[in-house]
C-alpha cells in the first residue's frame, strides 16, 4: 500500500488505521509533524501504559521529556526525517512498563497528495544485546557514548560485513564482539575468540588453520583449526595489530578467497564465518609505517567501530559497579556509597573497565561491612579529586588560565573531541580552536 493511501485513510477510517497499526507486533504509533500521537497499536499502549488522547507528544510518553529529543541532547528521528525526507533510525532509552530499556526506533514518513510529509509511522523494537539495569553478564549502560555503540551494533549485526573494533585496552571489545554475534543470523553458531598477541609465529598458522597428522614433528593426529571451528558462526580476532607481517599475508588470502588449507594439507577447505577484529593500536598509522598490510586493513575494517573509554561514559560507572558486585558476589548484598562512586567518577581510569573491575574486587575485600566507602578505594582515586581541586581553587588565577587548566583536565577525562564538545556545550570548531590556543 502506498504512503498516500495510508495518509488519506488515516484520519477518516479508524477501523483501517487500527488494523494497520496492529499488524505490527512491535509497539507502533502514527504521529503528526508536531510530535502528537494520533494512533497507537495495542503493543504500544501496553508497553507504555498509554491511551490515545489526541494531545500527547511522543517524547512525553517514551522519555518523560517536556521537549523534543534533539533539544534534550539526543538524536530525534522525526527531525532527521523532516530534514532528509526519508526513513530514519535511532537507538533511544525509553521508559516502559519494565523500566528503562534500549529501543531501536525506526521512523518512516507518510506523504500527502502534494508530496509533503504529513505523518510519521514509528516502530519500536526492543534491543536485547544491552541493558540499562545492573546484570551480572553482558553489556550495561545508558550514556550517550554507550548508546552510540549499541546503535552501531544493531546496524551491523544484520549483515556479514567485517567489523573492526577500535579503542583503548580494557574497553570491553570482546563483549561487543559477542553482542554482534548474538544479534546476528549466526547467533546459533559458535563464537570463537583468538588472542593474536598470545600466538607465536610457529603456532599461529596451526592454531588458525589446523594441521594434518604428520605435518610436523609432534603432529600425531589431525587438528581442527579455529577458522574451521568457527564455521557457521563468528571468528573474533583480538589484538589484530599484533599479527606479524608475514602471517598477515595468510590471513589476507583467507579473507579474499574464503578458503584455507590445514598445515600439511593439500585439499582447500571452504571457510564460513563472520570476522570481527579488535585492536587498541592505530592500524592506519601502522599501515603508514609499513607495519600492517594496507590491503588486509581494508579487508577487516569494512565497518570500523570506536569503543569509548570509561572516561567518556562516567555516568555508567554506578551501573557498572552494581553489575560487577552482582557478578563477583551474588550471594551478598554489597553496595557502594555515593561518596565512593563520586571518587570513581572523577578518576580517569587508564585501564578502563578492566581497571574498574580490579578496583571493585579489591574494595570488597577491604570493606568489613556491606558498604564500600571511599577509604576502601585505592589512594590514587582520592588523589585525583584532590589534584582536581588544587588545580582549580588553590590560588587566584585569571579566567584565561582557569580555562586553560580546565581544558587540560577535561582532555584527561574525555579524549573523544565530539563527546567533549557536547559535554562543554560548544561546537567542535570552537573546541578545536581553543585546543590550538592551549597548545
Amino acid at each position: 500500500m502506498t504512503s498516500k493511501k495510508i495518509s488519506k485513510i488515516s484520519l477518516g477510517d479508524d477501523t483501517f488505521l487500527d488494523e494497520l497499526l496492529n499488524s505490527y507486533t512491535n509497539p507502533t504509533i502514527l504521529m503528526d509533524r508536531n510530535y502528537v500521537i494520533i494512533a497507537a497499536n495495542a503493543a504500544y499502549q501496553k508497553q507504555y501504559g498509554f491511551r490515545v488522547d489526541g494531545k500527547s507528544h511522543c517524547y512525553e510518553i517514551s522519555h518523560h521529556y517536556k521537549k523534543p529529543c534533539d533539544l534534550a541532547g539526543e538524536t530525534c528521528p522525526l527531525k532527521l526525517c523532516l530534514e532528509s525526507n526519508s526513513a530514519q533510525r535511532s537507538l533511544h532509552v525509553h521508559h516502559t512498563e519494565h523500566g528503562d530499556e534500549h529501543v531501536d526506533v525506526q521512523l518512516s514518513p507518510i506523504h500527502d497528495e502534494a508530496g509533503e510529509i504529513a505523518y510519521f509511522l514509528e516502530t519500536m523494537a526492543p534491543v536485547k544485546c544491552a541493558s540499562t539495569k545492573p546484570q551480572a553478564e553482558g553489556l550495561v549502560g545508558h550514556s550517550i557514548a554507550f548508546n552510540t555503540v549499541i546503535e552501531m551494533v544493531q546496524r551491523v549485526a544484520c549483515s556479514d560485513v567485517s567489523v573492526l573494533l577500535q579503542g583503548e585496552s580494557g574497553t570491553g571489545k570482546e563483549l561487543v564482539a559477542e553482542a554482534i554475534h548474538k544479534s546476528s543470523s549466526r547467533a546459533k553458531g559458535p563464537f570463537v575468540a583468538v588472542d593474536c598477541s598470545g600466538l607465536t609465529e610457529s603456532l599461529f598458522e596451526s592454531e588458525l588453520f589446523g594441521h594434518e597428522k604428520g605435518a610436523f614433528t609432534g603432529a600425531q593426529s589431525r587438528k581442527i583449526g579455529l577458522v574451521e571451528a568457527a564455521s557457521g558462526g563468528t571468528l573474533f580476532l583480538d589484538e589484530t595489530g599484533d599479527i606479524p607481517l608475514n602471517l598477515q599475508t595468510k590471513l589476507l588470502r583467507l579473507m579474499e578467497t574464503g578458503t584455507f588449507r590445514r598445515v600439511g594439507g593439500i585439499e582447500p577447505l571452504k571457510a564460513d564465518f563472520r570476522l570481527v577484529s579488535a585492536t587498541h593500536q592505530n592500524l592506519r598509522s601502522m599501515v603508514d609505517a609499513g607495519e600492517f598490510r594496507q590491503d588486509l586493513y581494508y579487508r577487516i575494517s569494512a565497518f570500523p567501530l570506536h569503543l569509548p573509554s570509561l572516561r567518556e561514559r562516567t555516568e555508567d560507572i554506578p551501573l557498572l559497579v552494581e553489575s560487577m558486585l552482582q557478578r563477583f558476589y551474588p550471594e551478598y548484598e554489597i553496595t557502594m556509597s555515593k561518596a565512593a562512586l563520586d571518587q570513581l567518577q572523577h578518576y580517569p581510569f587508564p585501564g578502563n573497565i578492566r581497571e574498574l573491575s580490579n578496583i571493585v574486587q579489591r574494595a570488597t575485600l577491604m570493606a568489613d561491612g556491606d558498604v564500600i566507602e571511599p577509604q576502601h578505594l585505592p589512594e590514587e582515586c582520592a588523589a585525583e579529586i584532590d589534584k582536581g581541586d588544587k588545580t582549580c581553587f588553590s590560588d587566584l588565577i585569571s579566567l584565561k588560565e582557569l580555562e586553560r587548566r580546565y581544558l587540560q583536565w577535561a582532555m584527561m577525562h574525555i579524549d573523544n573531541k565530539t563527546e567533549l564538545a557536547k559535554k562543554l556545550g560548544v561546537s567542535e570548531r570552537t573546541l578545536y580552536r581553543k585546543l590550538e590556543q592551549l597548545n
